[in-house]
């Protein structure tokens, strides 16, 4: 597994299952998300349970006691001790690469594994982005053929096509390079034979 001389930017939120950290790429601000240590939750949970319990049930001052043994519910809480914070990046660092000319901390979908960089600094910059043309291109088609309109797309290449022939196939004026139907004799704008 790959060492990262830093950790990205992080949030830490709560579901009611205990806290967790998300994670987000440096580049495009994807998340990923950490799981909650529910186990440790229920074990404090328990814990708690039993001994504020037993704590409520002396006199006068057992409430006030017990509020304070017993801290903080980890099923609200929003804090990570920085251990915990630490094992939620071991969790999520598999998403992860770190570019070694930028620094920058990017998910597998911004960084180029073949060149070891991210797609800003990949020396395959161009054919990336060649490969990305093409991918939605084909992606363009296939939504076009899936609505029904592929027989229009065919014939708008087709009309390209003819479009190109045809303009090889015109008059040109040798003079000003007006161009004529073919079989034209002399030039429409300035009259040169042509």
């Amino acid at each position: 597994m790959p060492t990262y001389s830093r950790m990205p930017r992080y949030d830490i939120h709560n579901d009611g299952a205990g806290p967790y950290a998300i994670f987000y790429c440096d580049m495009c601000g994807r998340e990923f998300r950490s799981q909650p240590d529910v186990v440790a939750s229920v074990k404090q949970d328990l814990g708690r349970t039993a001994l504020g319990g037993f704590l409520r049930k002396v006199p006068l001052v057992g409430d006030s006691v017990a509020d304070n043994v017993v801290g903080e519910d980890p099923r609200y809480s929003y804090k990570m001790t920085p251990a915990q914070v630490e094992s939620a990046w071991k969790q999520c660092q598999v998403h992860f690469r770190e570019c070694p000319t930028c620094n920058r901390i990017v998910c597998l979908s911004d960084f180029d594994t073949q060149s070891g960089f991210c797609q800003d600094d990949s020396p395959r910059t161009n054919e990336i982005s060649e490969a990305r043309g093409a991918q939605a291109g084909a992606a363009i088609k296939g939504f076009a053929t899936a609505f029904g309109l592929g027989g229009a797309l065919d014939n708008v290449g087709k009309a390209v096509e003819a479009a190109g022939r045809s303009t090889t196939q015109m008059a040109q004026c040798p003079k000003d390079g007006t161009l004529a139907a073919p079989g034209t004799k002399f030039c429409p704008e300035c009259g040169t034979p042509m």
